[in-house]
């Protein structure tokens, strides 16, 4: 990406209206925008932006992450980034701070599509805890999950839900989404043919077949929080060995309304194998739990923590389909199909479609 394709955000006059309205800027103004780095995601581009003032600036970011569509995705994804760009906008400012990267500016055009996040550059502070596909150690693990905890409790059972923050889903919705999912999976289903097995096609039969009592757990709208989505480690980032500060979440393009373990499911059950997953789970878990409580959940047992992770878990076996639909690439939601049905044989979860 070069200077001249930087959205209009980027330039200087724009630039330091954004950071004034942000309490970035008091004086001084922007004279300079230079791209240091960049990158594409699956779904998004990135670029680390270095940025240089006139006059005093005391305190004023040296420099910022843009976020913008990926050209590739940016029309068959409509909706892509209009979640995130409210995250940061509306919901960020209400949290603890220093749980997610401040936010400098964002907006989304529902004319063109087409929308930017400005946010607090962290590449000197933090970092990504191990290279994808590698799972974290016991402690990043911790970290990550202690943050996570952080989050979910802030939103706990919050009285906005509904009003002016998120969306209840109806029983019309959940009813529509699994007219959407059963043609996906049967779609799904033919194109692997003999590579799902009977036993996961039965499976997914019972599933669809028992969908509705299945949302039961969601429609109660009780013990339920602002969930991530997208909650593998990799959104998240934790501070350098130099560094003390806090794990910081990002990436909030699929948060909703939700099961708070329907976070915990995703991280561990659809992203690691066995082996690790066995390890790690029970003591995540606890830690999960115990962060909960010293931010003031009450009402919610360790036990029913327990019953709700297993239910999640067998959620996510509709995930790699979705993933699929999406045309995620197969290296992901092969994987994710694999680890979510052995996470699901070793924690007993067909119990729930008894």
């Amino acid at each position: 990406m070069t200077t001249r394709q930087l959205p209009a955000v980027t330039e200087a006059a724009n630039l330091t209206a954004a950071l004034r309205k942000a309490g970035a800027l008091d004086r001084g103004a922007v004279s300079e925008v230079t791209v240091l780095s960049a990158r594409d995601t699956i779904l998004s581009h990135i670029a680390r932006l270095g940025v240089r003032y006139d006059g005093q600036s005391d305190g004023a970011p040296q420099s910022l992450i843009l976020k913008i569509p990926h050209p590739a995705f940016a029309k068959t994804l409509p909706n892509a980034g209009r979640r995130e760009v409210a995250f940061y906008t509306k919901l960020a400012p209400k949290m603890p701070a220093q749980l997610v990267p401040q936010c400098f500016g964002g907006d989304f055009d529902e004319e063109n599509l087409a929308w930017h996040l400005l946010l607090e550059d962290l590449t000197d502070s933090h970092e990504i805890a191990t290279a994808w596909p590698l799972p974290p150690s016991h402690g990043q693990a911790m970290a990550i999950v202690t943050a996570l905890a952080c989050m979910h409790a802030a939103w706990w059972d919050h009285a906005s839900f509904g009003e002016t923050v998120g969306e209840w889903m109806s029983t019309e919705d959940a009813a529509n989404l699994l007219e959407t999912f059963a043609g996906h999976y049967g779609r799904f289903a033919d194109l692997l043919g003999d590579r799902l097995s009977e036993a996961q096609r039965d499976l997914f039969r019972r599933f669809i077949k028992q969908w509705a009592r299945l949302f039961q757990r969601y429609h109660s709208r009780r013990h339920v929080t602002i969930t991530h989505g997208d909650a593998h480690t990799w959104n998240f980032l934790l501070p350098r060995a130099s560094v003390t500060d806090t794990v910081r979440i990002f990436d909030f393009d699929q948060w909703r309304v939700n099961v708070p373990t329907s976070d915990l499911a995703y991280m561990m059950a659809l992203q690691w194998y066995p082996e690790t997953r066995q390890v790690l789970e029970r003591p995540l878990l606890d830690r999960y739990y115990d962060t909960l409580v010293e931010h003031g959940v009450t009402g919610y047992s360790r036990e029913a923590l327990h019953r709700d992770y297993r239910l999640s878990v067998l959620w996510q076996t509709t995930a790699p389909i979705w993933q699929w639909n999406a045309n995620i690439p197969p290296v992901i939601w092969w994987n994710n199909l694999q680890r979510v049905f052995l996470a699901v044989d070793d924690l007993g979860c067909e119990e729930f479609l008894a």
